[in-house]
């Protein structure tokens, strides 16, 4: 479902990426590990177009990433690609289902349809009760669950994750690690995740290890 080749990425004189290669298969939960600097989160950043390569190929759904404008690649990136972060990057002053129903509203849903569809996440992700709530209200764990489903409101081809867990304590983490495989169970979503967390890379159908900027495993 995804399909990178040759990716190079150099910042100054820097050689971050030295022409990898990767192959993404759908309802796949892969995680991409390595020492720091290795060139995890720049892959990553390109490879959910948040960065451009500076040479090489990305084909996602069968679409060229490189053939869209600026104006087409947001929309794609909107509707086909979920992301969750460290830090859970949710607005301070909306409540869970209205951070939830952000991308949504970006692509144009009604509201009734993308407050449904909202519900139904946050439900399925254990939040039922905690819907108005604001994130200064919920816990770290919680906090990580509503980003979650706001990656998910688009059904997107595949999600992004980046240290996801990282800024969770221990239970928290392992409580994540099995919402991922719950939910490519549920929903056949694919997951490419950045992680220093073992317990989680190992749970992951399979594991991209990286070394200076090159796919070593």
């Amino acid at each position: 479902m995804i399909v990178a080749k040759n990716i190079t990425k150099q910042y100054g004189n820097l050689q971050v990426l030295k022409g990898v290669d990767v192959e993404i298969r759908a309802g796949e939960i892969v995680a991409i590990v390595g020492s720091s600097g290795a060139g995890k989160s720049t892959l990553l950043h390109i490879l959910g177009t948040l960065d451009k390569a500076d040479s090489g190929s990305i084909s996602i759904s069968n679409t060229e990433i490189n053939s869209l404008s600026a104006k087409k690649l947001s929309v794609f990136r909107n509707q086909k690609i979920g992301f969750v972060f460290q830090f859970h990057h949710l607005l301070p002053e909306f409540t869970a289902i209205e951070n939830v129903c952000m991308p949504a509203f970006i692509a144009g849903t009604k509201k009734a349809i993308a407050e449904e569809k909202a519900k139904e996440l946050l439900t399925l992700l254990g939040l039922e009760n905690r819907l108005t709530h604001k994130p200064n209200e919920l816990s770290g764990g919680e906090q990580q669950r509503v980003a979650i489903a706001r990656a998910l409101i688009n059904n997107p081809s595949v999600v992004f994750a980046d240290e996801p867990s990282g800024n969770l304590d221990s239970a928290n983490a392992r409580e994540l690690n099995n919402l991922f495989l719950s939910l490519r169970e549920k929903l056949n979503q694919t997951f490419v995740i950045v992680t220093h967390n073992e317990e989680l890379a190992n749970m992951a159908d399979r594991k991209i290890q990286m070394r200076d900027g090159k796919i070593e495993s």
